[in-house]
């Protein structure tokens, strides 16, 4: 009974904690003509849960509107991080992030987070058929355009093979598919937002040679296609970041 009450006392904790981060809030600015630039400006950072191990220590960077930038360094090194607090998943422990000279934590959280697209290394799908998934969050979008971003991800001629083609189901987790072709349509996804900063995590890491050089190819056209938009890179293979503009070491 002890050990029930004790449980149930830590739940309900849990659920009067207030988020450091507000979700739900509708304050905030909204850049009425966002560029594109992104700023970290002395950046430190430290994650809740390790308080007095510091990830980032005075972090400076800044990436001008339609620039490719690839971060890299060793794994641990807080490139991840970068991504997720330029998101604001997290708030800085010191310094700021801006995107246009304005401080991420002054702007709006919905919009904010409207203005990326990311695919990373985990790839997430639902249990939904193909087009689903590449067009997930977006009301009555077309096939015509689900179909240029799958061709621009490498996955479009992998998916008119299949019995269903576009309708067919991906399973729990994506289980019907192989690593690869489950990352092209994360890939796929994130292009077809048409995003103003795209973010790549280790994007292509589950691929073999060819495929990735088949889907740096396309992101590389993608980016000339689309050449106000900013993107950022993560990647430990030099043959993934070769065509960036700036090539970050941390």
């Amino acid at each position: 009974m002890g050990s029930s009450l004790s449980a149930a006392r830590g739940f309900f904790d849990l659920f009067d904690r207030t988020p450091t981060i507000d979700n739900g809030s509708v304050d905030g600015r909204q850049l009425e003509n966002f560029q594109g630039q992104i700023e970290f400006n002395q950046v430190e950072f430290s994650y809740p849960s390790r308080p007095t191990i510091r990830v980032l220590n005075k972090f400076q960077l800044t990436i001008e509107p339609g620039q490719w930038v690839a971060l890299v360094g060793r794994s641990g090194c807080g490139k991840s991080t970068v991504i997720q607090l330029l998101q604001r998943f997290y708030d800085v422990t010191h310094g700021k992030v801006c995107l246009d000279g304005v401080d991420i934590r002054d702007l709006n959280i919905h919009w904010l987070r409207s203005q990326f697209s990311l695919a990373n290394q985990e790839p997430i799908l639902f249990d939904m058929t193909i087009a689903e998934n590449i067009a997930y969050g977006k009301v009555n979008p077309s096939l015509e355009d689900i179909i240029e971003a799958a061709t621009k991800a490498n996955i479009h001629q992998f998916v008119i093979s299949l019995p269903q083609g576009y309708e067919t189901r991906v399973g729990a987790k994506g289980s019907h598919l192989s690593g690869g072709q489950k990352q092209r349509i994360v890939i796929a996804r994130a292009l077809f937002r048409l995003p103003k900063v795209l973010l790549l995590d280790e994007a292509t890491s589950a691929m073999d040679s060819y495929n990735e050089q088949i889907v740096q190819r396309a992101l590389v056209q993608a980016q000339t296609e689309d050449p106000n938009r900013t993107s950022l890179t993560i990647a430990h293979r030099l043959s993934t970041i070769h065509s960036c503009d700036v090539i970050h070491v941390l």
